[in-house]
């Protein structure tokens, strides 16, 4: 069940919140926990009992735990979570893909494939899990005694299916006693709608512009052609992504958590390296705090950092799917980020101008191999970004004139909403009449495209 779609909208979300504030705050943890479950349920009902089975499994694991077994019998009880979370992700979501990998390499069916559907949200939950173990381990934080409260953390359906990755100690504090306002709601409901707007009326329009640039065929494009549908696909998976984190982030501060930011404005960054400090803000710490530093991070010499950082983007790139141009596009950012640090990194800073046409040339082609799984199509995609054409141009000048002509405003719109200043103006505004205006037209704008039967796809679902 999407946030972008009418039942959640109408009737999920409504009941939800009704039974959430009619509910005594002592027990609210019960219908949030409960409702979560109904909503994954909804999407995926045959995979809730997997993700209650992980979710009491990693919570008896704490409590032995924090019962004191010593430092070898803690590193046992945070080795076993760790194998059971992660064998389970990988059963799931990456068994076919070695499988596959090795019946190839052998020339034969070696290993059977499973064909198993993968669990909505299961890249994110077996993350948070893990980062709540690995603190208690650490004794970064104090391990909950309650099931409920665990699976409240875990389940939030706000966050469940596509983020942020929320660490235990952001939203510890409001499990056990949190106190809703009319300001949290109010606050809540505009973030919402902005998301909503984000997903529906910029992610999803924008999105016809990229399946019509496939349905000429890569080999049939102009390399402005190619461009156009490079930057329509920048454009989608940002508002795509961001606009169900803020709604994420509003439902979260309607039930009176602070679920953290996840995007910040990262297309306006002059380097890749910052760039991965703005974009999915939650899965580059959880990498960084998880498995970059533990490996050693930059404290072993250059040589050592060097591995670290490809062993971490080499994984950010499975993360995101089990096929090979999700590899290969974590690594082409591992290399970017080297060169970035050794090479010519501090000349990207001193010009925002070079530093902005860097990052609008290379992230969309970093999209481009993100978007296309079909490698010999991707090499024909790439080949018309540089001008190699592979096949006969069918969009010709006068054609591309018209697709920018019914594309322009919403190219436009995009680039604007993509910067600092939209921020800016709404840390201004907000809790005002104008921007409450502004986000009930968005609402209905956006409800009125869904009521129309709008293309409605969500893009980090397969995560």
């Amino acid at each position: 069940m999407l946030f972008s779609s009418l039942v959640f909208i109408f009737r999920f979300m409504p009941l939800f919140f009704l039974c959430y504030f009619l509910t005594p705050k002592s027990y609210r943890n019960v219908t949030l926990f409960l409702g979560s479950i109904i909503f994954y349920a909804v999407g995926e009902p045959v995979y809730v009992f997997l993700m209650l089975t992980v979710i009491v499994a990693n919570f008896v694991l704490c409590v032995h735990m924090a019962r004191g077994r010593g430092q070898r019998g803690g590193k046992r009880i945070v080795a076993f979570a760790m194998v059971l979370d992660f064998g389970l992700l990988f059963v799931f979501k990456y068994f076919d893909f070695f499988a596959g990998n090795l019946n190839l390499l052998f020339r034969k069916d070696v290993i059977p494939l499973l064909h198993l559907t993968l669990p909505l949200g299961i890249s994110f939950y077996t993350f948070q899990i893990a980062s709540y173990v690995i603190d208690v381990y650490r004794g970064k934080i104090k391990y909950t005694g309650s099931l409920l409260e665990f699976a409240s953390y875990v389940s939030m359906f706000p966050q469940l299916i596509a983020g942020p990755i929320v660490q235990y100690p952001e939203v510890s504090k409001e499990l056990r006693k949190r106190k809703v306002t009319l300001l949290d709601i109010e606050r809540g409901l505009e973030i919402f709608c902005l998301g909503l707007g984000s997903k529906v009326l910029l992610a999803n329009k924008i999105y016809t512009l990229w399946n019509q640039v496939q349905g000429i065929g890569f080999a049939n494009l102009s390399t402005p052609m190619a461009w156009l549908g490079a930057f329509a696909y920048s454009f989608h998976i940002y508002f795509d992504f961001w606009g169900y984190s803020l709604m994420a982030i509003g439902l979260g501060r309607m039930m009176g958590f602070r679920i953290p930011q996840n995007f910040d404005s990262p297309y306006m960054v002059k380097s890749a390296t910052q760039f991965w400090r703005k974009w999915h803000m939650t899965l580059g710490r959880f990498f960084r705090e998880y498995v970059y530093i533990p490996l050693g991070g930059n404290r072993k010499g250059r040589g050592r950092m060097i591995l670290n950082t490809f062993i971490v983007w080499a994984l950010t790139g499975l993360w995101h799917g089990a096929d090979w141009n999700f590899v290969v596009w974590g690594l082409t950012f591992f290399v970017l980020l080297m060169l970035e640090k050794f090479i010519y990194g501090k000349y990207l800073e001193r010009s925002k101008v070079i530093g902005h046409i860097y990052i609008w040339i290379l992230i969309p082609v970093t999209w481009v191999i993100f978007a296309v799984t079909d490698f010999p199509q991707l090499l024909i995609y790439l080949k018309q970004l540089v001008g190699i054409h592979t096949g006969e141009v069918l969009v010709k000048n006068v054609q591309l004139s018209r697709y920018l002509e019914q594309y322009a405003a919403l190219l436009l719109a995009c680039a604007f909403f993509s910067t600092k200043l939209p921020h800016r103006i709404y840390r201004r505004i907000r809790g005002g009449l104008v921007i409450v205006a502004f986000a009930v037209a968005v609402f209905w704008f956006s409800v009125y495209e869904l009521a129309n039967g709008a293309n409605n796809p969500f893009l980090y679902f397969r995560f």
